[in-house]
Order: C-alpha cells, then sequence, then structure tokens
C-alpha cells in the first residue's frame, strides 16, 4: 500500500467519472495534500512509521468521518445524519490512513442503488450495498475501503468486482459511528486487493486480534474444507456451481482435502428469520425519520420498514436467539466432522447486467446470521466478470481464516 498523490489525481478524475465509486468533493486533492504534508511532520523518521502511513481509504457513507458530511445515499436531511467519527475510521487514522473521500452506498445499506458501476463492464451492477468501496479498490483508486454487510453487502460486491473482501466476526470490528441496518446482523468490513492487506488492515481494526494465533504451527497447516451440501448450495445458478466445481478441482489439486457435509436443511427457516430479523430492526432504526419523512425514501426501503412494522417484538427475540443457535450448529457440525473452514460461492453467479439490482445476497446471509468470519477471494470469471469464493472459519478464528485464505490463494 502506497502513496502518489500526483499520479492518482489524473486517474481519480477519469476514472471515478466512469464507475462514479467516490462522492463528488471539492477540493479533494488540495485537502489531501495537506494532510500528507501534516502526516510527515508528526511521523519525520521513516522507520517509526504506523502500519498503515500515507494509505488513502474509501470510507462507505454510512460512516461518520469529521468533516465529511453523511448522506447514507438518502434524500434525507443531512443534519439529521450526524455524529462523532466512527472509531473503526479513528483507528485507521491513527494507524496513518487517509481519508480519500466517501464511497457510494444504497440507500441506508438496503437495495436501492446508488450511480456506481462495476469497474469490469459499466453495463453490471457493482453488488451493493457497500458498491462504491468495492469498486474503488477494484478501479485501483484505493487499497482499502470500508464497507458493512447484514445479509451480503460485502462478500457480494467484492465477488462482482473481483477484489478480497472480508468480514470478520460479528462485533469484531467497531460498529460505533456507523448508521445501523440491524444492529443484530450489522458487521463492519472492509476491501483490499490481496490477503496480505487484508491480514494488514485486520491487525489495525480487529478487537484484541492476535498475530501468533494467524502465524502458528495450526494456521500453517492445510485446512480440511468442509461443502455446505443442501438446500442452502442449490441457491447458486447453474454458473455459479459450475465455476464452484472448478474451484474444488483446483483446490483439490493443489492438495486440499474436501469434505462434503449435509448441513442447513432448514435454510428456508435460516433465510426468513434473518430477513424477518433486518427488517424489523431497520423498522426500529427508521422509526422516527420514517414517521417524519416517509416520502423521501426509495420504495425499495420503505417497503422494508413497513414489512418490519408488522414483525411482533417476540418474533425478533426469536430471530436473535437463531443466530447463536445456528452458530453453535455450524460448529458442532465443524468439530464433528473435522472441517477446518467452510467454501462456497460467494454470489450466485456474476454481476447481473443491470444497475437497476445489486443482486441476490442469498449465499452470504446463513454467515451473516452466524456471525461467522468469512472472505471473498477472487476465483476466475466467466465473460470477462469476476466470480468469487467464499470460505468460512468458526467463531473468532479470524486470523486463522486469513492464514488459510493466504495458503488457497494461490490455487485460485
Amino acid at each position: 500500500m502506497d502513496t502518489d498523490l500526483k499520479a492518482l489525481e489524473a486517474k481519480f478524475e477519469a476514472v471515478n467519472a466512469q464507475i462514479q465509486a467516490f462522492l463528488p468533493e471539492k477540493g479533494r486533492f488540495d485537502r489531501l495534500r495537506q494532510e500528507m504534508r501534516a502526516l510527515e511532520g508528526r511521523f519525520p523518521d521513516p522507520t517509526a512509521r504506523p502500519p498503515l502511513y500515507g494509505v488513502l481509504i474509501g470510507v462507505k457513507d454510512i460512516f461518520h468521518v469529521e468533516g465529511m458530511p453523511t448522506q447514507a445515499g438518502s434524500r434525507l436531511p443531512p443534519d439529521l445524519l450526524t455524529g462523532p467519527e466512527a472509531e473503526c475510521v479513528t483507528q485507521l487514522k491513527a494507524a496513518g490512513a487517509l481519508v480519500l473521500g466517501k464511497t457510494v452506498t444504497t440507500e441506508f445499506a438496503y437495495f436501492a442503488p446508488g450511480p456506481t458501476r462495476n469497474p469490469h463492464n459499466l453495463a453490471h451492477t457493482p453488488g451493493g450495498s457497500s458498491s462504491g468501496s468495492a469498486a474503488a479498490v477494484a478501479a485501483g483508486l484505493c487499497p482499502l475501503a470500508l464497507g458493512t454487510q447484514t445479509i451480503g453487502s460485502i462478500l457480494r460486491p467484492a465477488a462482482f468486482c473481483g477484489v478480497v473482501g472480508f468480514k470478520p466476526s460479528f462485533g469484531r470490528i467497531s460498529s460505533v459511528g456507523v448508521i445501523p441496518f440491524s444492529p443484530s446482523l450489522d458487521h463492519v468490513g472492509f476491501f483490499v486487493r490481496d490477503v496480505a492487506d487484508a491480514t494488514l488492515a485486520a491487525a489495525v481494526l480487529c478487537r484484541e486480534w492476535n498475530d501468533e494465533t494467524g502465524s502458528g504451527d495450526e494456521a500453517k497447516k492445510a485446512p480440511v474444507l468442509g461443502l455446505p451440501v443442501g438446500p442452502y448450495l442449490q441457491k447458486a445458478s447453474p454458473e455459479g456451481l459450475a465455476h464452484f466445481q472448478t474451484v474444488q478441482q483446483k483446490l483439490q489439486q493443489a492438495g486440499f482435502e474436501l469434505r462434503p457435509v449435509e448441513i442447513m436443511a432448514n435454510f428456508e427457516e435460516i433465510a426468513a428469520a434473518h430477513q424477518s430479523l433486518a427488517a424489523a430492526e431497520a423498522a426500529m432504526v427508521h422509526r422516527e425519520w420514517y414517521a417524519d419523512f416517509s416520502g423521501l425514501y426509495h420504495p425499495k426501503t420503505a417497503a422494508l420498514i413497513e414489512r418490519g412494522q408488522q414483525v411482533s417484538p417476540e418474533q425478533i427475540e426469536r430471530y436473535r436467539a437463531g443466530r447463536e443457535q445456528l452458530r453453535q450448529e455450524l460448529t458442532a457440525v465443524m468439530a464433528e466432522q473435522g472441517v477446518s473452514a467452510w467454501i462456497a460461492p460467494a454470489a450466485v453467479g456474476v454481476a447481473p447486467a443491470s444497475l437497476d439490482s445489486t443482486g441476490d445476497p442469498i449465499m452470504n446471509l446463513p454467515w451473516t446470521y452466524a456471525g461467522l468470519p468469512t472472505i471473498s477471494l477472487p476465483s476466475g470469471s466467466l465473460d470477462g466478470l469476476p466470480l468469487g469464493l467464499q470460505i468460512v472459519a468458526g467463531w473468532y478464528q479470524d486470523e486463522m481464516l486469513l492464514a488459510w485464505a493466504q495458503q488457497i490463494m494461490p490455487a485460485l
């Protein structure tokens, strides 16, 4: 990760005009030059500089950043959407990072898309809701960008845009200072170009990160990879499943053991619980805003909120309890079957040829509901559009997940 502002400025103007990953900002590069000079003044000794010194980052526009407005992809009055800087943004700044700007999000991180396009084909969606962050990293505008995932908003755009997306264990990166969608399901994560950068960023952002866990003898062993056989896996498209078969062959040729395991026979119930909980909590988050400004919401977001208003408090408690239940079930099966991590397609297929939809997040849903750490790695392409492989580790095994991803990546 490095910074050359002069070269980037010319590239930024040309590329961002096409893909529209970043929100407009007057005097962006004058501000960055000033911040770079201040950073040099704080750390004159190159040998004593922090780990992300001079790294430019994109920040999804539901995170508060000091000195920058938060719009959350919405038409609501901006003065409603203010707050102290997000803790994770402050952490990155303390590690030497500079904010290149706010990246486009779907409205309140749901399904109503913004203007961002897929850098691989401008007629296709980059995915959502972290659309701008995924596209910015894919287009080489910044090496690191923050996103959030409530269903599939990091892993799906990472797959569609051909970058690495990391969603840690639930709560491992602080969400304080981020406009919530569903507090029981929201995960803060990020996009990077490779697994080494993911490990660098995770060490800065994740609570109680332990480098030794990720570099110990256990992490150096080849993981046993579980194939989640059953109704969940059948949600992928025929093209997605065909690609997943090819990926399995590559992994076996590279010496990894793959173990088919029947899991989540009740997948439809899991999906319904997750979606109802997300809707109910969104309705709670937006209760006052929606009462005053319902006419300013996109119909997709309005429909979500109104659906969530119908969910009873008893159902909400049951759906919240279901997260822990699924996590325990998956953990128990992993232990019984000797599975280190699960692998699955990161999306149902390639990015759809539309800017009206951000694609289907169903392949990411169970891992988000269970709160398990998950990474999406670029695994190939079809007709010039990227495809991704999703790897899922056990609860709080984020360090192991990144170590295993480092082993797996060369095989892809």
